[in-house]
């Protein structure tokens, strides 16, 4: 969602998003004419008439999980995005039972929370996670 129009959006989605993922993006891209959504979550800049980029991750129960929020110049890292969705779907299947680590992968190793795991985390980190 942006602030920019349906047109735009369509222009940018053929013209350079499509060179990047085969059949361009496969979500529909929503406008925020005037940045009333961008104002709710704190990421329009009224002076600039812009919004800061912003991502949200929402549960299924309208719960902001995540969010990061990084100005027009920085880009965003989409697999990050993707490796955090995938995290928090497995946190709720498990109903908080397994934890994700920092740069948890699907198929990787979770954590179980609990006074155990207290100053043990370096010990799951260093034997299954480290630098992956």
């Amino acid at each position: 969602m942006s602030i920019d129009s349906m047109f735009v959006h369509k222009m940018w989605d053929d013209h350079e998003l499509a060179k990047m993922v085969d059949g361009g993006v496969p979500f529909p891209m929503l406008s925020d004419a005037g940045g009333k959504v961008g104002k709710l979550f704190g990421v329009y800049n009224e002076g600039a008439g812009v919004e800061n980029r912003g991502r949200f991750i929402i549960d299924p129960d309208g719960v902001i999980q995540g969010y990061e929020v990084l100005t027009p110049p920085v880009g965003r890292n989409v697999m990050e995005s993707l490796r955090q969705v995938q995290a928090f779907q497995l946190v709720r299947k498990t109903k908080g039972a397994e934890a994700t680590p920092s740069g948890w992968r699907p198929g990787k190793l979770t954590l179980k929370p609990g006074p155990e795991l207290v100053g043990n985390v370096w010990k799951a980190w260093k034997t299954d996670m480290a630098f992956e």
